[in-house]
C-alpha cells in the first residue's frame, strides 16, 4: 500500500496511532478546539483521511447532520494495526538501514575525496556529518537485530506438527508481535484476532479457531487472557475451568 506524499503518510501515522491508542468512536476531523484524528479536510491531511477510509484503516461508525455540517465518526481496523506495522516499525527499520547501507557504500568515498579537497573549514563540517551517519548506522544496526531476534523467535515456536494442523498459526502469532512492537493498550480479545486472521482465512470458523487456539495455547504459543468484561461470549473460550477472553504472547 503506497503513500507518495511525505505528508499524507505522516497524517495517516498519527491519525491511525491515535485511533489504535484509544479503542472506540474518534471524529474523523477536527473542527475548532474539539479534537479529530485529521486536522483538515483540505491538502494532505484530507487526503490521507480518504485514504484511511478508502482502504479499509478506519471504518466509519456514525454520522451526525447538523444544517450542512456532517461529522463523521470512525474506529480502528485491524487493518489499521498492519499497516502502521508496516510503515513504522521493525520491518520499516530493516528497509530504512537498507537504503542507508547502499547510499553510504556508493556515496561516501567520492564525497570523501571531494571534502578533502576543499578549504579547511569544511573538514569540521565533514567530521560532524560523518560521525552522525555512523551514530545512525549503529542504532540501525542494534534496532535490526533486535528485529531479527524477535522474528526468529517468533518462527521457532510453531513447530511443523502444530503449523501442519493449524495452517494459520503464523498469521496470528505475526498479528500479535505487530500488536506488541506498536506498543498498543490493552489486551487483544479473541474477537479482534479472528477478524484480523479472517482477512487471510475466510473460509475459518468461530469452531476451528478456537481449537487451533488451544493448540497454541498447549505449545505456549500464546496464552489466554481473563478479562472483567466479555461483550460477545460466543468468542470465549474455557481454559482451566475459566472464561478467557484475551489473548498474548
Amino acid at each position: 500500500m503506497a503513500v507518495a506524499d511525505p505528508r499524507r503518510l505522516e497524517y495517516l501515522l498519527d491519525a491511525l496511532k491515535t485511533a489504535l491508542a484509544t479503542p472506540g468512536e474518534h471524529r474523523l476531523f477536527r473542527s475548532g478546539k474539539i479534537a479529530g484524528l485529521f486536522p483538515a479536510r483540505t491538502g494532505p491531511a484530507g487526503d490521507a483521511a480518504v485514504q484511511a477510509i478508502r482502504d479499509g484503516l478506519l471504518e466509519t461508525m456514525r454520522t451526525e447532520v447538523k444544517g450542512k455540517f456532517v461529522t463523521e465518526w470512525v474506529c480502528a481496523t485491524p487493518k489499521a494495526v498492519a499497516f502502521v506495522h508496516e510503515h513504522d516499525s521493525p520491518r520499516s527499520i530493516l528497509r530504512e538501514l537498507k537504503e542507508v547501507l547502499q547510499a553510504t557504500r556508493t556515496g561516501v568515498p567520492a564525497w570523501m575525496a571531494e571534502a578533502k579537497q576543499e578549504l579547511a573549514a569544511l573538514s569540521a563540517s565533514f567530521e560532524v556529518r560523518a560521525t552522525a551517519m555512523l551514530a545512525r548506522l549503529d542504532d540501525l544496526a542494534k534496532r535490526c537485530e533486535a528485529a531479527l531476534r524477535r522474528a526468529e523467535a517468533t518462527n521457532s515456536v510453531v513447530v511443523e506438527p502444530v503449523a501442519r494442523v493449524v495452517p494459520w498459526a503464523m498469521a496470528a502469532l505475526e498479528y500479535l508481535d505487530k500488536r506488541n512492537d506498536l506498543k498498543t493498550p490493552g489486551d487483544c480479545s479473541l474477537r479482534e484476532l479472528f477478524h484480523a486472521i479472517r482477512v487471510q482465512s475466510p473460509g475459518l470458523t468461530l469452531p476451528q479457531f478456537h481449537d487451533g487456539m488451544k493448540r497454541l495455547h498447549d505449545v505456549r504459543a500464546v496464552r489466554f487472557l481473563p478479562a472483567s468484561e466479555i461483550p460477545e461470549p460466543e468468542f470465549a473460550v474455557v481454559v482451566g475451568g475459566k472464561l478467557m477472553y484475551a489473548v498474548g504472547r
